[in-house]
Order: C-alpha cells, then structure tokens, then sequence
C-alpha cells in the first residue's frame, strides 16, 4: 500500500504508506483513461506536464536492476516516473522529490522505536480492543508495528517531503507500481496538501481520496506498462512481504479501506466529472467511510453526531486524551464482523454486510479505573442506525460475535466472554429504536459503575 498516515484509531503516524496487494486493475481496454498523446522532440522551454528532470513521459531509461539503482540510474527512473505520473494526472510536479531505498528488516527496526504517549496507547487500545481487532493484551500499537512491517512497499512523509521504497530484494530495486504510487502523494502534497482528521472514521474517509486516488494513477501506469511505455520489470520478493505471520487480518482489513473501496469512490467521481471532479475531492472529502463504500451517499448523507452521557461511577474515568471517544464507523464495524466469522462474503474488499449497512454515527469511549500498577479498561459504545432494523440487525449480528468467543448469557442483555479468551469481559447489548449500546467492564458488577443504566 502507499499511504501517507496510518491515524487509525487516532494512531497518528505522519506517512503515506503504499500496501502489498491493494491495486485493482483498470483496463487500458476500457477507454476510460486517454492514452498519452505525442509531444515535441528533445526538451521543452519550460517545465511542463509530461516532462521532468530531463525526460519525458515515453522516453527510455538505460539501468541495471540486476545490481541495484546507482545515483544516476535512480535519478532517471525517479523523473521518468514523475512524467508519467504528470501525464496520467494533468498535474505538474513543483519541486523534484527525493527517493530512498531500504530493506525490510530496516523498515521493520524503525517502526519498532517506540515513544507512543502511553495515555494515548492505553485509550487506543481500547478502541480496537472494542473492536475485537486487537486484544488489549496484544496492544494496538504492537500489532500495528507488526502488520505494517509485513505488508508496507513503501511511503511519503509529508514532513520531509520524501519517498521510502522497502524493498524485499536482495538486491534493494524499486518497483515502477510503487513508485508512482509514493509520487502520486507527493503531487497531492505539493497541489492541495493533508487534512488531519480527528476520529478514526473521517481519518479512514479523507484517506480514501488520497490513497484512492493514488491507487487509480497506480492502476492506470501499469495497464500502460509494456504495450504503451517501457516499464523495469518487476523485482523479485524476498522473504519478507505481505502475507507474514505477523499480520493482522481485521486491523489490515481496516487499513485496506482506503487503497479498495477508496479507488472504487474515486473512480466514480472521475466517471462522472472527470479528474477536475477528483481534485475537487480534496478538501471535499468524504465526511464518513459510509460514503466511501456507498458512493451516492456522498455529499448528502452525512453522519450524525452521536454523544455518551458520562455515567459512571468515582471508580472509572474517562480517559484525558480523548474523553469524548472516537467513531469508529461502517468500515471499521465490517472489518470486525468479517474478522470474528459472524459475516461470511466472497468479495471481502467490499466492505458491505447487512449488520454494518444502515450506519449513521457513532462514539467509543474508553474508560480506566485508574490504578497505575494494574490498570484495567472498559468502553461504553453507543451506534446510531438508519432504520429499527439497520439497529436490530447490528445488535444481533453483535451477539453472534459474542457467541463467537463462547460467551456466556447471564441476564437480560448481560454476557459474559471467558477469561482464557482474548477479549475476557463481561458485555450489555441494549437497543432502543434505532440506537444501540454496548458496555464493557471486567466483571457484570463493573458494568454499573462504567454506565449506569439508569
């Protein structure tokens, strides 16, 4: 994948990161992208869309991948890629962008550094521990560090205005998909520039643009490679890559929405206004992942404001960093019921199901009782639904959930999941008309003193 931020669950961390497997194809065949028309010979006076650094976008560059890219090779590969992007987009580059190579295992070190604020971590994990992605005795930001490491080709820090390729060669090589991909955020760094939303659904939302755009250009580049431009091969995998045993299915899943169902809502905007229609998206983003999945529920459906009442005891608080929770929204809701076995689909990249249709807003709350030295965490987490039946839906489809880690029903609406299982708690589902509210606590006496019921 290429993306520039992986802020989910408020995990704000400032890249663009391209992931392994995410591209769907778009088919020269189908006219939908002009094919590059002819320009003049040798260099144009000026700068202009198509040409970079001394190449145009058909011309051939001499390298040998066999050995790695040395300076120049790597210079001409870099401009030659930049027009092509240019061509694709209509955009024109304004300044040239570095590129850097490095190896898996330095990709995997540097993530690995630590220095997340442990208020922070300790609130996000609850937020996937809510979500029954991450258990809380895994950690949110481990297993981040344990999914990206396996499945990240490389990234744009906007902050340093540069790309990083991991490579999986012995030979450390670049390849044409993934590059285009990083420069296609880079041009939108220098065009529009990054919005920092601040829940994890509008964070999935604006990165769908972004990554769905970049995902598209991608997709358009390599139907051109071979029987249009001249492209490298592509090099050879090493034994890293996607697919590791450190990968994460839901939390990957989740990620994932921007690169699948991102391209599908760009592309619908560029079928109906063309690439105009694309920039305007930036700064228009989609206000939710609902949009995102359902495209003509953009720009008119939007999400609404879903608050909880604080109802807890002296005993837990919320926590200071965020004490009015995060909304997690449609596509985070389909990844958890994908990733528990409670919807079954053959398509898993369309991120639609009948318990996570219907979505209208939600709040995640995570709680803490506070005791440094065995700390425990609870949530109260309240979704708002369409319609009666999109809630009801929703709360069965969250009770099959809960069945499927062998909880255990205690009374009306109480359930009880095992210690031995990851996410030992005890859990309320209760729906009234279109809302539903689940409460987490460590013990059914707890879940009072979290939310009061009264």
């Amino acid at each position: 994948m290429a993306s520039r931020r992986f802020a989910l669950g408020s995990l704000a961390l400032a890249v663009l990161v391209v992931l392994a497997g995410c591209s769907a194809g778009l088919g020269e065949e189908e006219g939908r992208i002009a094919p590059p028309t002819d320009h003049q010979d040798g260099d144009p006076d000026s700068d202009i869309v198509g040409w970079e650094g001394g190449y145009w976008y058909d011309d051939p560059v001499v390298v040998n991948a066999n050995d790695g890219y040395n300076e120049s090779e790597r210079a001409a590969l870099v401009n030659r890629t930049m027009a092509r992007v240019e061509q694709i987009r209509g955009l024109e580059f304004e300044e040239s962008v570095p590129v850097d190579v490095i190896s898996r295992e330095q990709y995997r070190a540097n993530r690995s550094g630590g220095g997340t604020n442990p208020t922070f971590q300790a609130w996000n994990d609850q937020v996937w521990e809510g979500l029954f992605i991450v258990p809380e005795s895994t950690g949110s930001s481990e297993s981040f560090d344990q999914t990206l490491g396996e499945s990240v080709l490389g990234y744009y820090s906007p902050g340093e205005d540069a790309i990083v390729i991991v490579s999986d060669s012995p030979t450390p090589q670049i390849s044409n998909a993934t590059l285009a991909h990083e420069l296609v955020h880079a041009l939108q760094d220098q065009q529009f520039g990054f919005s920092t939303p601040d829940t994890q659904d509008r964070q999935l939302a604006d990165d769908s643009v972004v990554e769905g755009e970049a995902n598209f250009v991608e997709s358009v580049y390599t139907d051109r490679c071979g029987d249009v431009w001249s492209c490298q091969p592509r090099p050879e995998s090493g034994s890293g890559g996607a697919g590791g045993g450190g990968v994460n299915r839901g939390l990957l899943l989740t990620i994932l929405t921007p690169y699948t169902a991102g391209q599908e809502f760009v592309e619908s905007v560029y079928d109906d206004r063309g690439w105009t229609g694309v920039s305007d998206l930036h700064g228009d983003e989609p206000e939710s992942t609902e949009q995102v999945i359902h495209p003509d529920r953009y720009p008119d459906e939007r999400p609404v404001n879903v608050t909880v009442a604080d109802r807890s005891s002296a005993a837990w608080d919320r926590f200071d960093h965020d004490p009015v929770g995060d909304t997690v929204g449609e596509a985070s809701i389909y990844a958890m019921f994908v990733d528990n076995g409670v919807v079954s689909t053959d398509d898993i990249y369309s991120y639609e199901s009948d318990p996570s249709e219907g979505w209208a807003g939600d709040a995640l709350v995570p709680y803490t009782d506070g005791d440094e030295n065995d700390s425990e965490g609870a949530y109260v987490w309240k979704t708002r639904w369409d319609t009666e039946r999109d809630a009801r839906e929703f709360a069965s489809a969250y009770r099959d959930l809960l069945r499927e880690h062998d909880a255990r029903s205690e009374e009306s609406g109480v359930f009880v999941v095992p210690e031995d299982d990851p996410y030992g708690d005890a859990f309320r589902v209760v729906r009234n008309g279109h809302t539903v509210r689940v409460v987490n606590a460590p013990t059914v006496d707890d879940l009072d003193a979290v939310h009061d019921p009264a």
